[in-house]
């Protein structure tokens, strides 16, 4: 069984890269059981989801005075750190 600190490391890992088979048994045992853990997996999914969805809106937004090379080059540096 994981202890927290791996499966809170697993949690961070899975944004960066593809958790293993093994890796995603043991992290989805442990969160079935630890609500701390769970809780840190929602927060971290919550942060991912605003900052696509900032990505998003400043891509969008006529106000930003940036050249449209320049908006696209950090949405696509944004998205290249996520994963």
């Amino acid at each position: 069984m994981l202890s927290c600190k791996q499966a809170s490391r697993l949690i961070s890992q899975s944004l960066d890269r593809r958790l293993s088979w093994k890796e995603r048994l043991n992290l989805r045992l442990h969160l079935l059981i630890c609500d701390v853990c769970k809780r840190f997996s929602y927060q971290l999914d919550l942060m991912r989801q605003a900052v696509r969805q900032m990505t998003h809106q400043a891509e969008l937004d006529e106000q930003i005075k940036l050249p449209e090379d320049a908006k696209s080059r950090i949405a696509q540096a944004i998205e290249s750190h996520r994963h």
